[in-house]
């Protein structure tokens, strides 16, 4: 999911508390921060020696030891700090949105946004873990030649 279309659907209700799970249904915890978004930018080689060049915006989220709310940010609250952020950095609203995650139900990964659902009590994100591909594979089963 690009930014720009995730930040829209924050933007739909942000009244709405903004809970992160995962396939199986488990949940970050209810004391989540938004420690930090990063625009970032990246230039790699694969292994037919193509060069590739994408934009993506990670977004980090952090539970503290010693936080003691029981409630789960806002979406008006994140957008609030996703606005502050972009009027700062050039966060590229075309990138890929990955949320930089882990505890003992998430594996520390950088997420990939699986579905947004408004529910009558929440906004619900399911991440998705990452997985690896072989670009050069990828460009030959479209029909392109390669090295694999």
């Amino acid at each position: 999911m690009t930014t720009q279309d995730f930040i829209a659907e924050l933007r739909r209700a942000p009244e709405k508390p903004l809970l992160f799970v995962n396939a199986e249904g488990d949940t970050i915890h209810t004391r989540y921060h938004l420690t930090e978004i990063k625009a970032a930018k990246f230039d790699t080689v694969d292994c037919d020696g193509k060069k590739n060049r994408w934009n993506e915006t990670i977004m980090q989220l952090w539970v503290p030891d010693n936080e003691t709310s029981e409630t789960f940010m806002t979406a008006g609250k994140f957008l609030s700090i996703y606005e502050k952020v972009s009027s700062m950095i050039n966060v590229d609203p075309a990138a890929e949105v990955r949320f930089e995650y882990g505890d003992e139900n998430f594996f520390p990964s950088n997420y990939h946004i699986d579905s947004v659902t408004e529910e009558i009590d929440a906004l619900r994100v399911e991440l998705r873990p990452p997985q690896t591909t072989c670009k050069a594979r990828d460009r030959r089963v479209a029909g392109a030649s390669c090295c694999c």
